[in-house]
């Protein structure tokens, strides 16, 4: 059988897949037994070997859809089931594949880890299959791009996207994560090179440009609305990022929420237009911009700071564009809006720090980071590369005071205060060092081409200063990006490798 290209047709022929399933043998009857290993391990060792399908690959998948919780059997808001996230519902059906896969029964498949991972397993390889992948090809992790972007479930080639780009994401990374029982699983990070063909990235948000666009589908939401927007509604998504994408681009559905955050690196997708009423919170709807965030209520190693800083942000955007003050009466949690009988986002979300970081972001206006070129700014200077500026100084701990645009004697204090810190020449003006330096601030993550998100971003922006031409800050690291950096080290005298390592970061965050 030939192998399926990339792009829209790889995320085709989910239905074809219950066809060919009885065809999907498994490698081996009986894997190797590794006593070193804990329960867990194990079984994503033994499915590895069972379907032929990278182990690694596994871990990283069920990583990014549960952290490895399979929530005592107890489905995501899109009907997924345990650490693989196997889904029943109206238009995907993995769970139901996986269970003529496999031979075991649903219930175990939903209740059942070392089933679950099986399954999980089972359905990558019949994908694995149904695209003519060989042997030699299913040993190259790069290969099963296009097979776990069908595995999400979208058929949007955006959304599609983002769901195999975080999977690739936390390979590049490495995972250390606890799963059932306690037990610790380690992935190692390593060199990734997604063959991702012709799957386009989302488009910008028309809202919130630090957002991309990934349209609901128009069964989930109601076009208007019929009240002045007074609120913003934190909710969390009881699933994944893109699987939450996913979801609210399926009629079934019937529940929407204007913007989505990501766990890993605070990434935000809007899908509803804030002039539109999203469902997401009953009574609170025309009211309401409701914000979902990846994870679950129970388990807060989902709730990151980059998450909590990159939703404040827009929530103080919002909340400066139509005069909600920024208080808990008006920022408030699903949990807390009248007629609902949801408990998110639950005991785990730090309001206190959220509210902080809201009240700090900004204080007028949305604030936005991209820009062709960055201007020298100093005492006297107006505008949104001030704004830019005074963001940026109160999120690193330098306080600029209200971010208001205006370059005063309070911004010139966090200038000169933030250059001190990085060894930079204190004199308050915000040249192409300083803005290097902070645009740069933040995690240091190793980058290379296939990288996508935030880091790169920031990456992105940072290069534009230091180099004095525009990089596109689109959070994907290309050909365009890696040549950018190439041009950065060589010009700096760094090691020249087109990747994104200590070094690079060093010496971007100290504005060289």
């Amino acid at each position: 059988m030939p192998r399926i290209p990339l792009g829209r047709a790889a995320l085709a022929g989910l239905g074809t897949l219950a066809v060919i399933a009885a065809a999907v043998q498994p490698v081996s009857a009986a894997p190797r037994t590794d006593r070193a290993e804990g329960p867990v391990a194990h079984a994503f060792s033994s499915a590895a070997a069972e379907y032929g399908v990278p182990r690694d690959l596994l871990i990283a998948l069920g990583y990014s859809e549960t952290h490895l919780d399979g929530h005592d059997g107890l489905p995501s808001q899109a009907g997924g089931y345990g650490v693989m996230h196997l889904v029943s519902n109206p238009d995907q059906h993995t769970l139901e594949l996986a269970s003529r896969l496999t031979g075991d029964t649903a219930r175990e498949l939903r209740t059942d880890t070392a089933a679950n991972i099986r399954g999980g397993a089972a359905v990558l390889r019949s994908y694995a299959d149904h695209a003519g992948l060989s042997q030699a090809e299913r040993r190259d992790t790069d290969t099963w791009y296009p097979l776990l972007a069908r595995y999400g479930g979208a058929t949007d080639p955006a959304t599609a996207r983002l769901y195999a780009d975080t999977v690739y994401t936390f390979l590049a990374k490495g995972v250390t994560a606890r799963a059932e029982g306690g037990e610790q699983l380690t992935l190692p990070a390593r060199k990734v090179a997604p063959e991702r063909g012709s799957l386009a990235p989302a488009a910008q948000s028309p809202d919130y440009p630090s957002a991309l666009w990934v349209p609901a589908n128009s069964a989930n939401y109601a076009v208007g609305r019929t009240a002045a927007i007074s609120k913003v509604v934190i909710h969390v998504t009881e699933g994944s990022y893109a699987g939450t994408i996913s979801w609210f681009q399926n009629p079934s559905a019937q529940v929407s929420a204007h913007y989505v955050v990501r766990s890993s690196d605070g990434q935000i997708t809007q899908m509803v237009r804030e002039k539109d009423t999203a469902w997401h919170a009953r009574s609170g709807n025309a009211t309401g911009v409701g914000i979902e965030h990846e994870g679950y209520i129970n388990n807060p190693s989902w709730f990151t700071d980059a998450m909590y800083r990159s939703s404040a942000a827009l929530t103080a955007s919002i909340c400066a564009r139509y005069g909600i003050p920024k208080d808990r009466a008006h920022i408030v949690g699903h949990s807390e809006v009248p007629g609902n009988d949801h408990t998110d986002p639950g005991p785990n979300w730090n309001w206190t720090y959220y509210m902080q970081l809201v009240g700090g972001s900004t204080g007028g206006g949305e604030v936005q980071l991209s820009f062709p070129s960055y201007d020298t700014l100093r005492s006297g200077s107006t505008g949104a590369q001030v704004s830019a500026a005074q963001s940026l100084l109160n999120a690193q701990g330098f306080d600029a005071g209200t971010v208001d645009g205006s370059f005063g004697t309070k911004t010139t204090s966090a200038v000169t205060a933030f250059q001190k810190a990085r060894g930079l020449g204190a004199d308050g003006v915000v040249g192409a060092r300083t803005w290097t330096a902070l645009l740069s601030a933040g995690s240091t993550p190793a980058l290379s081409q296939g990288s996508t998100g935030a880091a790169v971003q920031r990456l992105q922006r940072a290069l534009t200063a230091a180099l004095g031409r525009t990089i596109t800050a689109d959070g994907d690291f290309g050909s365009g990006t890696g040549q950018a950096v190439r041009d950065y080290q060589t010009s700096r005298s760094l090691g020249v490798d087109g990747q994104v390592g200590p070094a690079t970061w060093g010496a971007l965050q100290a504005g060289r």
